[in-house]
């Protein structure tokens, strides 16, 4: 039997895969060829499946991913960066940016063609995020900027052609800040724990977080000194003022209060930079961003109620006003892209949750009727007695109550890359498969308008910092698709998830709030609300002038409201974080790829199971705790 031709793209993936394990330096690493990449976990590689014709640029950006991974397991080390990064989520940003310049500079300055690959892959990224086309200062992405400037210095190499006006915007401004700490960068190239420890410093130049001073060795911060200590009298000498000393910053401190007013102005003009989010076309290295999130139960003791300093800056919006229809169509295109990727796997699951509710539907069959269908099954009546007249069946409806379905899913920077992709992709296919089963969907996402508070956290810097104002940042809340517009005129919204900046911080409590008014105005006997979430509210804003649990204690309160007081049936999906300890039916996914099975697993068994009766008739916000003066206080700055 003759052998099975190979594919065209075989030869390219071989000479791929060894030239990455040559620049790793690593025999044992694994690339593999998957509508999954591009990631990197462990010493498995996954790379986007490349094109049958394969274009030159294609070739090109696919040899800068795996240049990028390969350099990232010969120069990098996790552990000593993990230590070294800073705490604050916009932070971490900038400063994961500068820490992959500096990667991508080592292979660059190295090998020629590893610069001309990674140089094309740069090039890739700028045109999708559309950074030719910013022209407004406030809405440059910063991490992206300092990542141009820092490959400028360590590579000699000028910012592409499609990002050099984008760069012009802002470059005087970094450079009077931190001109002096970026140069630094040149000498430390080749030791990680230097380079960041100078990254950090850059960025408090800027503005993104508190003077670091000098951060400890990554080598030192485990092991202190003898010299520096102390001894076992000195430590129970300290212990009760030390710990009364963390109980006092936990509850009053903000780092807001460090700063002069000149540092506050000179920070907020690049406040609306730290927008920006790294690229799906980099690759996932596996210790990516995720912010702090608070593990803490509720407290024993009383505290205050949750309350709102200021609702002005707040806004529920329409997908379509956060984005003009060229954007929109360009990141629809890019949405399908990555539906067509998972086309077989969505194809399933939706044929399957399909065939379940219809089943329910039309499934109960009535016989030995005068009218009808012809019954097949009892012809043999007739052969064996003429006279028998002719037996017809009919189908009945069975009850199937008017359902109605939300989907709330969180818009928190934590989410970008492949959850948020994911969540897109499979709202975007329950929504089409819902609607041919005759069930309303509605799509709704839930962020904040800015990082570390907005408007809500100037006015009440102006006010001379009142103690416990509550939350401090200004919300959004998104409509991709109400549930009385069809999909085919939403479709589009629902690309506007892979909007760069668009994903912030995440005050869940208000957000359930929010969604569960919207459905307890509904007409339909039969409420589902489902969150997709990746863990615990954060806002940095709040926090840091509030408790540390303080977003945590709230959502807990509303979810014990809506699972106890409506007829509203509550159900969620965690990603990558355990969201069992909030709601009481829950999911949590270890893998994203798991998102579409959970999601439509578990509607199919609610609708297999009795609705929950509303006993208490339906809950309206006026009747409800999660409204009450005493647990939502709005206060007017």
């Amino acid at each position: 039997m003759a052998n099975k031709p190979e594919s065209p793209t075989e030869p390219f993936k071989r000479a791929l895969t060894h030239a990455a394990r040559s620049l790793a330096e690593t025999p044992d690493l694994e690339v593999v060829f998957s509508g999954d990449g591009p990631s990197l976990v462990g010493l498995r590689a996954t790379l986007p499946i490349p094109s049958r014709d394969l274009p030159p640029r294609e070739a090109a950006r696919l040899r800068g991913m795996a240049d990028q991974m390969a350099l990232r397991l010969s120069h990098h080390n996790a552990e000593s960066h993990a230590k070294l990064r800073p705490m604050d989520a916009g932070a971490v940003q900038a400063f994961e940016a500068i820490e992959q310049a500096r990667l991508d500079a080592i292979g660059a300055n190295a090998l020629g063609g590893v610069r001309a690959n990674l140089t094309a892959l740069l090039e890739g990224q700028i045109e999708r995020k559309g950074l030719a086309r910013i022209e407004d200062r406030t809405a440059v992405p910063l991490p992206d900027v300092l990542s141009l400037l820092v490959r400028e210095r360590l590579t000699g190499d000028a910012p592409p052609d499609d990002a050099r006006g984008l760069v012009a915007l802002v470059r005087d401004e970094i450079e009077g800040k931190a001109g002096k700490d970026l140069d630094r960068l040149v000498a430390a190239i080749d030791d990680q724990a230097a380079f960041a420890r100078i990254a950090r410093t850059v960025l408090s130049d800027l503005g993104l977080e508190e003077d670091v001073g000098e951060t400890p060795d990554a080598s030192e911060a485990d092991e202190p000194d003898a010299e520096d200590e102390p001894t076992p009298d000195q430590d129970n000498q300290d212990d009760g003022e030390s710990e009364q000393q963390d109980q006092d910053s936990d509850l009053d401190s903000d780092p807001a209060e460090e700063e002069s007013e000149t540092g506050d102005d000179a920070a907020s003009d690049l406040d609306e930079a730290e927008d920006a989010q790294p690229d799906e076309d980099s690759p996932d290295m596996g210790d990516g961003l995720q912010p702090a999130r608070p593990e803490v139960k509720d407290p024993g003791h009383l505290e205050p109620a949750y309350k709102v300093y200021s609702t002005a800056a707040d806004e529920v919006v329409a997908a379509d006003e956060l984005c003009d229809a060229e954007e929109l169509t360009r990141l629809r295109a890019y949405l399908d892209q990555q539906i067509l990727q998972h086309a077989s796997v969505v194809s399933r699951l939706a044929n399957r949750l399909q065939r379940r509710l219809l089943a329910q539907q039309n499934r109960a069959w009535s016989f030995d009727l005068e009218e009808g269908v012809l019954d097949v099954s009892r012809l043999t009546r007739i052969i064996t007695d003429p006279t028998a007249p002719l037996s017809f069946k009919q189908e009945d409806d069975t009850e199937f109550r008017d359902t109605v379905v939300t989907l709330l899913i969180d818009n928190s920077g934590s989410m970008r890359g492949r959850p948020i992709m994911v969540a897109a992709v499979c709202a975007d296919i329950l929504a089409r498969t819902l609607e041919r089963c005759g069930v309303k969907v509605e799509i709704l996402g839930f962020t904040t308008r800015a990082w570390k508070g907005g408007q809500a956290r100037d006015a009440w810097l102006k006010a001379g910092k009142p103690q416990n104002p509550g939350r401090l940042n200004d919300l959004r809340h998104i409509i991709y698709k109400s549930a009385d517009a069809p999909w085919r005129r939403a479709r589009k919204n629902l690309g506007l998830m892979m909007r760069e900046g668009l994903l912030k911080e995440n005050i869940d409590g208000e957000a359930l709030i929010w969604a569960h008014s919207r459905l307890v105005s509904r007409p339909e006997a039969r409420r589902i609300l489902m969150v997709i979430s990746d863990g615990a509210p954060v806002d940095d804003s709040t926090l840091s002038v509030n408790s540390g649990h303080y977003l945590e204690r709230h959502l807990r309160e509303v979810i014990r409201e809506v699972e106890t007081q409506s007829p509203v049936e509550l159900i969620a999906v965690g990603i990558g974080h355990d969201v069992t300890r909030y709601y009481r039916r829950a999911v949590t996914l270890v893998d994203v790829e798991q998102l579409g099975g959970a999601l439509t697993e578990k509607l199919a068994e609610l609708f297999e199971e009795e609705p929950r009766a509303a006993a208490r008739g339906p809950m309206t916000l006026t009747q409800s705790a999660l409204t009450k003066k005493d647990a939502v206080k709005v206060t007017s700055a």
